[in-house]
């Protein structure tokens, strides 16, 4: 098939490229032309593993082109995608500007008849606001080609984008025909020669399925921190209990572990939005609004820890923080625990340097933050390491170095890595999330 994807960020380009894997002809359009020309010299503007070989694959077998023309994408193709993002709006809401604007272009470029697929993260009732704006500018042409709406959320994971779209554990087709359903179905279907794991339902409920499963996620996230800081206050072990729980087929292991709260461009948007829809619509968002608050909260325990062991006022210190990306695997910053951290580090007078395999630059200056060029470095005369993300890099790092590098040989691990018993044996001062020091 020939298929357009408009937006070339994570969801854009590695959905255009699997397309393209499969066979499809695939031209991804992006109004950014530096970012078009990098693509199309084969520079990929963000980390994910496997991808920069999967583009330049399929774009010397033909199969994948990065164009600035959305008119001629449109006119050209027989579904359009629309993947562009929804950036959280001032009152929490997404902002739906470009998936408007994207419906917009198809609306007056369209040559014949053509089925509209919404991939961004969407609240519910986006399909019917962009069917209204194509109808619009068709009407505007005295024009009647027939469209047709989908939505498609994607459920790609940072990290692991392109195994996740070349292999999903499941597809939402929001389909309002059947037609619209036998194509898609036919489009997903190599992706699923094992099994068929498409999902046939209504747009409203497709739309709603997406922000529903981040928010149960983040929901479980937040859960296990909340219950860290009893497990702390009662002597308990949260690590102890997450398995006790985890082996009740029931609940299971995925997303109980305790930490410095989630990140990431999607949980704390979606959340938010899906907070925002339910306000709109006369209804309450008592639980999404307590994970919200429980989060931003767990951005801040290490800090407390932190206080606790050397006071308020932490001028003349200085750390080390291991980690900056959100969560291992990616470049991504956005909401990083890691950036509250040091913020919060940093605005009681200590010094920061950190250390992330793939950031190398904090997306916002802070003098009083360096960034070191390995792990160990970053260790150098500070009063203690502050372990945020847990990158594999980190798990079994070299205790005697690491004692070596610092000040004092303290760790705060706000992803409970380490074995406080083996540490606290060899010396150091060991906290960790919910569990007792």
């Amino acid at each position: 098939m020939k298929l357009s994807v408009f937006g070339t960020g994570y969801v854009g380009l590695v959905t255009g490229a699997c397309f393209a894997e499969m066979g499809n002809s695939v031209t991804c359009v992006d109004i950014d032309a530096e970012k078009i020309n990098s693509l199309s010299r084969g520079i990929i503007p963000i980390y994910e593993p496997g991808l920069s070989e999967l583009v330049e694959r399929n774009v010397i077998n033909g199969q994948l082109k990065f164009s600035l023309d959305g008119e001629a994408a449109v006119a050209s193709c027989d579904i359009c995608f629309i993947a562009v993002g929804t950036p959280m709006g001032k009152d929490g809401s997404a902002d739906l500007q470009y998936v408007l604007a994207v419906a917009d272009t198809i609306g007056r470029n369209m040559t014949g008849d053509t089925i509209v697929v919404i991939k961004s993260t969407v609240p519910v009732g986006t399909s019917g606001k962009a069917r209204e704006v194509i109808a619009q500018r068709l009407a505007e042409r005295g024009e009647s080609f027939t469209f047709r709406m989908v939505s498609n959320p994607e459920f790609l994971k940072e990290g692991t984008a392109v195994n996740d779209c070349l292999r999903p554990d499941r597809v939402i087709l929001g389909v309002s025909d059947e037609e619209s359903a036998e194509i898609m179905s036919a489009l997903y279907a190599p992706f699923m020669k094992n099994s068929y794991r498409a999902v046939v339902m209504d747009i409203p409920s497709a739309e709603m399925t997406k922000y529903a499963a981040n928010a149960m996620l983040a929901l479980r996230i937040s859960f296990m921190n909340e219950l860290s800081s009893v497990c702390e206050a009662v002597g308990a072990d949260i690590n102890n209990v997450r398995i006790g729980i985890g082996s009740d087929g029931r609940i299971g292991y995925k997303f109980l572990y305790a930490g410095c709260g989630y990140g990431g461009s999607c949980f704390p948007k979606d959340v938010r939005a899906l907070i925002v829809t339910a306000k709109e619509n006369g209804c309450t968002a008592d639980i999404l609004e307590a994970a919200e608050s429980v989060n931003e909260r767990q951005k801040l325990v290490l800090v407390n820890k932190i206080i606790k062991k050397f006071g308020e006022d932490l001028s003349g210190r200085k750390f080390a923080v291991w980690g900056i990306a959100f969560k291992p695997d990616t470049d991504d910053t956005r909401y990083a625990p890691s950036l509250s951290i040091i913020s919060e580090l940093t605005k009681r007078g200590a010094v920061v340097t950190a250390y992330d395999p793939l950031v190398k630059v904090l997306p916002e200056k802070n003098d009083a933050v360096t960034v070191a060029p390995d792990k160990y470095k970053a260790l150098e005369g500070a009063d203690a390491l502050i372990l945020v993300t847990e990158w594999k890099a980190f798990r079994s790092p070299d205790f005697d170095e690491i004692k070596a590098k610092l000040k004092t040989p303290v760790i705060f691990d706000g992803r409970n890595q380490y074995d406080a018993a083996t540490l606290r044996g060899a010396g150091f001062y060991y906290e960790q999330i919910g569990r007792q020091s």
